[in-house]
Order: structure tokens, then sequence, then C-alpha cells
């Protein structure tokens, strides 16, 4: 049994530590994110698809959908 998407994720800049809850799309990932605090670009991390995924406190949808953990681990086992 699948758990259900979530949507939510707090975005935290590397550069400042700001931390800003943004919801999430839910048929792409994003790879860029402007930075609410310092203006820093934030980009997604070599390996992860997308800014969630490298700075978030969740995944993306299209990740949690897969049934992964995180954008390059292996699914979850079933059971």
């Amino acid at each position: 049994m699948r758990r259900p998407v979530i949507l939510e994720s707090t975005v935290t800049c590397p550069a400042c530590g700001t931390a800003t809850a943004e919801t999430m799309p839910t048929d792409a990932c994003q790879f860029f994110y402007d930075c609410a605090g310092c203006g820093t670009l934030l980009r997604s991390k070599p390996g992860d698809c997308c800014v969630f995924c490298s700075y978030g406190t969740v995944p993306c949808p299209p990740v949690q959908a897969d049934g992964k953990l995180g954008c390059c681990a292996p699914p979850k086992p079933e059971g």
C-alpha cells in the first residue's frame, strides 16, 4: 500500500539558513529555487532531480510516487 504523496516541503538555504515552506509541483521536478532570505539561486545537487530533493524536508512528488526514499535511493521494499 502506497503512502499519500506529501505536497509541502520546507526548503532550507545552505547559504543563509532561511527555511521556507513551499508547495511542490506534482508533475515535474523543480531545478532552481530563489532563496527568499538572501536571493541565492539554488540548484539541485549533482545526482538529485530537483531542489526539493537537495534542500527540502520531503523529496518531490515524482520521487515519492516512485516509492523511493530519495532521488538516488532504491525503491522501498514492499510489505
